[in-house]
């Protein structure tokens, strides 16, 4: 099974941002702690280890024993579990929304980065453990992100109402989508086994948390990966003193827009509140805002004075919850994590981050770029060769492409860079006639040269539309294999769930994944199926 790559940077789908990062460019340097080398977790090891109370593993193990209790899980999985009691244990997380049957593909990268970079580690520093996290995004709310999948240019969709965090909803209505989704998996062995998992799943577990555990550990237990679900009674005692702090003193926000000064030359991933914490209950997820020194659940008619709030997070702090600017921070508390894998928009907020962590003195982790992917059957490696494209050809935007490819394939030279220079020196000549002669001509000097060359440029794009069209068959045949492996001009991995690929490949699919990609080589690959 061939494999190639790209850099992340020449893939032409990543943010200027996560380049500059990747690149380790000096002005970014301050906002994370450090780049995630295999040598450099020596130093986060340590850092680590000086940070992360002893008193927070039993109660992790425990919250997590819990959480598994119904769960028939891998010997190495409770092995990973019991290990977290152990103060040479380490973890390295990613997290991903729950999904209805994981989503896209890049669910399985971010968890297989993971894995992969917990065994590299443990072979790097053998005295220590390191435990694999997948953190389910229980609490949040977009439904519409997670309620669809599409698979063979399908959209499975899951209509159904949803107010509070996601991971409390039933899973009530997605017997219907079962029978749908049955319809179009067709039939075979792999077959029978997607349409088993997604029984299992979701219409013999009675909420989407419990589903999403039961499917990533189907898919990865074996491989010792740990699941947790943050939404948890004691897990978030440890977090009651962080959230004092940002009901009283809304600290995170000044924190926050320290990074702006350098973070405003890419983009502001997200925006802080006033007050980074909802209040949830089963069927709510609200704001906490305060209006002439009274807190209120945002949308509702729940109303607190500070005495009465502070006393609702010690008798219920599940009923808090933090959002996208101080879960990290709730995640590094309660794990004695090391690294934090993700996509690049995920890494964009961290990096707004830092400033928090220092200012709760909490260890920021190593912010690692995930694995990303592009699947490719051996047919549609014979269809690029015979086009004579490359990796880098076929990673190129389309129109871009096809007028490389048209230009490539003509006998003639369409190139008018000559003659546009030529012409600019032409002009140059009679603007210094216009300023001797009479100053006034210069500015119809400079409209008639603007004209000519854009009657070259119009005069080259009819050149090139003829070009393409007398290649349009091959052209055509590009076109149609871009679309495959880039559906809607996006990448693979965004689009296209894993039971696609299962489907053909099975159990077999995630072992290439596991054997082929590397975590800490920072490239995009290709592997051929």
């Amino acid at each position: 099974m061939p494999l190639d790559k790209i850099t992340f940077q020449n893939s032409g789908y990543f943010s200027k941002l996560m380049i500059d990062y990747l690149n380790q460019e000096d002005n970014l340097r301050h906002l994370y702690n450090h780049f995630p080398t295999i040598d450099s977790f020596k130093i986060q090891i340590e850092e680590k280890k000086r940070n992360y109370p002893l008193a927070n593993r039993a109660i992790l193990s425990d919250a997590l024993k819990k959480q598994y209790k119904n769960t028939n899980t891998s010997t190495l999985t409770l092995e990973n579990i019991q290990l977290l009691e152990k103060e040479n244990t380490y973890t390295v997380t990613t997290g991903h929304q729950l999904n209805l049957f994981t989503g896209p593909l890049y669910f399985l990268y971010k968890i297989i980065s993971v894995i992969n970079l917990a065994k590299e580690l443990k072979e790097k520093y053998p005295e220590d453990n390191f435990v694999p996290v997948y953190w389910m995004a229980t609490e949040d709310h977009d439904f519409e992100e997670i309620n669809h999948f599409i698979f063979d240019e399908k959209v499975i969709c899951w209509n159904k109402e949803s107010n509070g965090p996601v991971g409390r909803l039933t899973t009530d209505g997605l017997e219907k989508v079962f029978e749908v989704f049955k319809s179009h998996i067709g039939i075979g062995v792999n077959a029978d086994r997607i349409k088993e998992l997604f029984e299992n799943a979701y219409l013999k577990h009675t909420n989407l948390t419990d589903a999403t555990r039961y499917l990533a550990n189907e898919l990865f237990a074996e491989y010792g990966l740990v699941i947790i679900d943050g939404d948890d009674k004691e897990l978030k005692k440890l977090f009651i003193p962080y959230v004092k702090e940002e009901l009283l003193h809304q600290s995170a926000i000044k924190e926050v827009e320290k990074s702006y000064a350098t973070l405003s030359n890419y983009f502001i991933q997200v925006n802080p509140r006033e007050i980074n914490v909802f209040y949830i209950l089963d069927n709510l997820r609200e704001r906490i805002i305060t209006e002439n020194g009274i807190y209120k659940v945002n949308n509702t008619d729940i109303k607190f004075t500070e005495s009465e709030l502070l006393q609702e997070l010690d008798n219920h702090p599940e009923r808090f919850s933090p959002n996208v600017i101080l879960r990290p921070l709730y995640q590094e508390i309660i794990l004695p994590n090391l690294c934090y894998t993700g996509g690049g928009g995920e890494l964009a907020y961290w990096l707004e981050l830092k400033k928090v962590f220092e200012l709760h003195k909490i260890t920021f982790p190593m912010l690692l770029l995930r694995n990303s992917v592009l699947l490719v059957t051996d047919k549609q490696v014979k269809k690029l060769e015979k086009l004579a494209l490359t990796w880098k050809d076929i990673f190129t935007k389309q129109e871009q492409l096809l007028n490389k490819k048209a230009l490539e394939y003509s006998t003639h030279n369409y190139d008018f860079n000559a003659q546009k220079i030529f012409l600019q020196e032409q002009f140059k000549s009679l603007e210094n006639i216009a300023l001797q002669t009479d100053k006034s001509f210069l500015g119809a000097v400079k409209a008639q040269e603007k004209k000519q060359l854009k009657g070259l440029n119009n005069l080259e794009k009819r050149f090139l539309k003829a070009e393409k069209r007398s290649h349009s068959e091959k052209l055509e045949r590009i076109a149609l294999l871009q679309n495959e492996l880039f559906p809607n001009g996006s990448l693979q991995e965004r689009i296209v769930n894993y039971s696609v690929f299962y489907k053909e490949y099975g159990d077999g699919l995630i072992k290439i994944l596991l054997e082929k990609l590397s975590p800490l080589d920072h490239e995009f690959d290709i592997i051929v199926l």
